[in-house]
């Protein structure tokens, strides 16, 4: 574990665990994340992190940089950030996102950081 990158191996335990919870144990992710109409939607958003794991996996033991990967993180980050905000304001999901939409912001941070990084030794 010597070349572990902690942000990146925090966030792809962060998007394993959020992806198989309704799996798991649906009725908990409901109570905590509120009801939903369409749980076909919940799962298949669910297995479209799962992925996104594997990269970030592979990055915080990779010592290599690798920008594409750390582009399509950095995207799917602004893309939950987008998703959190518009529907909490809307009135259709709960507070709890808020909490991933922080999160989602500190990681996305991160990886401008790392892409600045990356291109600025180019």
């Amino acid at each position: 574990m010597r070349n572990l990158n902690i942000i990146p191996f925090f966030q792809a335990v962060y998007f394993f665990l959020t992806a198989i919870w309704p799996f798991i144990h649906l009725e908990s992710f409901l109570f905590v994340t509120g009801p939903k109409t369409d749980i076909w939607l919940v799962k298949t958003v669910s297995l479209l992190l799962l992925p996104y794991a594997v990269l970030l996996v592979y990055l915080s033991f990779s010592g290599k940089k690798n920008l594409i990967i750390a582009l399509s993180i950095s995207i799917c980050c602004l893309s939950l950030i987008i998703i959190d905000l518009y529907y909490y304001f809307k009135g259709v999901i709960r507070w709890v996102y808020l909490i991933d939409c922080f999160l989602q912001i500190f990681f996305l941070i991160y990886w401008m950081y790392y892409i600045r990084l990356k291109l600025r030794n180019y």
